[in-house]
């Protein structure tokens, strides 16, 4: 898939970003969420419904944490593959793999709206924190889709915005505030202020769940966590 010109540059800058900040992304991940994305991770891997033997793609996978949880699923038996555009987050997620002795899973180049595998190639496909970043977001849900098996799952996790006070005015102050502070910490402001920006111009829950129908799922649905700021979609491509 071949994308304008625009959606081209947007790409590059993120890839870009992500590169930049890969040494520090897992650090700020759990500063940002007080550690609790290991857990929304784990829900995650869960809605896939993998079993031991099958086949997964985690598709922007940067330093490997979801595709560890899939691989935890699938066993020594499956085929879990994780797939990132940033060479250094895929170093770091080797890095990782070989360090848990996670021989089961393998990290390789891959643009989630351009994926390099063949249709029907996994049991589930799954994204954590990365559809926001995708530079056309509606081809890349339909890019995921497309390499699922019939019966196989989709499963997004994604920051949302909360819509109600409090939580929507803390929201707003942590993520405004509070994140491109420590952003600039860790030593890129710009980054960790584009991330706030970036799930503002996210669609709300049930937009992605439409996004997710048109690209020809069934049995869409979602579950709404940490009062409204994460969202954790889940279909099926039909049999």
């Amino acid at each position: 898939m071949t994308g304008t010109v625009q959606e081209e540059a947007f790409a590059g800058q993120i890839r870009g970003m992500f590169d930049r900040i890969a040494g520090v992304y897992d650090l700020m991940n759990s500063a940002m969420t007080a550690g609790l994305h290991h857990r929304w991770r784990e829900r995650a891997a869960d809605r896939a419904e993998l079993g031991a033997g099958d086949s997964a793609l985690d598709a922007c996978c940067g330093t490997g944490d979801l595709a560890f949880e899939l691989a935890r699923r699938t066993g020594p038996s499956g085929r879990v593959i994780g797939a990132d555009f940033s060479e250094r987050m895929l170093d770091l997620a080797r890095s990782k793999a070989a360090a848990r002795g996670a021989a089961g899973v393998r990290f390789e180049w891959a643009d989630a709206v351009g994926l390099p595998y063949d249709d029907e190639s996994f049991d589930a496909v799954t994204v954590g924190f990365g559809v926001r970043n995708l530079a056309d977001l509606e081809g890349g849900v339909g890019e995921l889709a497309r390499v699922l098996r019939p019966g196989g799952r989709l499963v997004i996790l994604e920051i949302t915005q909360p819509r109600r006070p409090p939580l929507s005015t803390f929201f707003g102050l942590w993520f405004d505030r509070v994140v491109p502070l420590l952003g600039a910490v860790a030593g890129n402001r710009d980054a960790y202020t584009y991330l706030p920006e970036s799930v503002k111009r996210f669609p709300p829950p049930e937009g992605l769940a439409l996004i997710m129908d048109r690209a020809g799922l069934e049995r869409i649905g979602y579950i709404v966590l940490a009062g409204g700021i994460i969202a954790i979609h889940s279909g099926v491509r039909p049999s």
